[in-house]
């Protein structure tokens, strides 16, 4: 059995510097350059719309208290969305990754449950 590694460097051990290597100091054949690592494309995290619904029994000013609680509104803010949403039917809260938008409504109907009313928020894939 032959050790092809250390059959090669006791042949440079025994040459001087220059003997038998090549113009380059003996790294013929190799290859030098920058390496690159190469990342992976990340895509945007799908957005979802968080919708109230207007129903016939919910106080407004209880509406305008979870648009200010869960979503963070001013009071201003928070009186359009209810107004556009008892007069339209349904209103848009805010757009959000999956997660943040199953929380938020979850957050809205365990509000609405708790102080026994119908409200009813859901969420769309935008």
């Amino acid at each position: 059995m032959t050790d092809n590694f250390g059959n090669e460097l006791a042949r440079r051990s025994r040459l001087g510097p220059g003997d038998g290597e090549g113009k380059d100091g003996g790294n013929a054949g190799l290859e030098s350059g920058t390496a690159t690592k190469v990342r992976p494309k990340t895509k945007r995290p799908s957005l979802y719309r968080v919708l109230l619904l207007n129903d016939d029994y919910t106080p407004m000013e209880f509406v305008v208290l979870v648009l200010q609680d869960v979503f963070n509104k001013t009071r201003e803010d928070a009186m359009r969305i209810m107004l556009h949403v008892h007069n339209q039917g349904v209103g848009e809260c805010g757009v959000y990754p999956f997660e943040v938008a199953e929380t938020k409504v979850t957050r809205v109907m365990d509000s609405a449950r708790k102080n026994q009313h119908p409200l009813q928020c859901v969420m769309e894939k935008q």
